[in-house]
């Protein structure tokens, strides 16, 4: 399909549309008859179907459900007991440096602070 063709058919469009919407804008000043156009328009819209979806025959019963809701409390209290446990292990803040090795950190970063002094 070469390009003036596709043109030709977007403009044909684009003209149905502007017809469209002149009728449209034309029916807010006229007054609107009581039933619809006698030909089905293409901006008209069929009503939806009203039938009532099939109900399942499948329920679960109160025993059942008990034991879903026990087992699903049963598993999260594994997961909040597994979270405090890893929390207790690591301390209240994370990892914590020892006095001494805060130390020979700080006078790593000192020693390096003055070789970079001197240097430059």
């Amino acid at each position: 399909m070469d390009t003036t063709q596709i043109l030709a058919d977007l403009r044909s469009q684009r003209d149905r549309l502007d017809q469209a919407i002149a009728a449209l804008e034309g029916l807010g000043t006229a007054a609107v008859p009581e039933k619809g156009p006698a030909v089905p328009s293409p901006l008209r819209r069929k009503p939806a179907a009203t039938a009532a979806p099939a109900k399942s025959g499948s329920r679960i019963s109160p025993e059942g459900m008990a034991r879903i809701i026990a087992a699903t409390k049963a598993r999260w209290a594994r997961v909040r007991a597994a979270k405090a446990a890893a929390a207790k292990g690591r301390g209240a803040g994370g990892r914590r440096l020892s006095p001494a090795a805060r130390k020979r950190m700080s006078e790593a970063v000192k020693k390096r602070w003055a070789a970079a002094k001197k240097q430059g």
